[in-house]
């Protein structure tokens, strides 16, 4: 249950990206939000990779949601230094690919949820 509140967080948090970028190019103040909901994806990955390790480690699951929570991070982190070098042409996609990363993990969560226990 708290990973698939976490992967809901962390879903509209990367749905708030695009709708803060288009403050960003038309407001004064657009700038610090964009930036806030960076830092909010950033957070919500490093939270989603830790609690994916922890919940790995309490229950001796697969460790796939490790390797996704980690994949995540990664392209956070290069979605991050991408917009700081301003590289519009490579942020506006990955943007776009880890909003459809952050579904899919939440797709996946509620069929692991879902499968009947063996």
């Amino acid at each position: 249950m708290f990973m698939r509140v976490l992967l809901i967080l962390q879903t509209l948090a990367v749905f708030s990206a695009p709708v803060t970028a288009g403050l960003l190019l038309t407001s004064a103040g657009g700038r610090a939000l964009h930036s806030a909901s960076a830092y909010t994806v950033f957070t919500a990955a490093v939270i989603g990779l830790v609690a994916a390790i922890l919940v790995w480690r309490k229950g001796g699951g697969s460790p796939t949601p490790i390797g996704y929570a980690a994949g995540f991070l990664v392209l956070t982190l290069a979605q991050i230094a991408l917009g700081i070098a301003d590289m519009k042409t490579l942020h506006f996609p990955l943007g776009v690919l880890l909003f459809g990363v952050s579904i899919l993990q939440l797709t996946a969560l509620r069929q692991r949820e879902s499968a009947p226990a063996r």
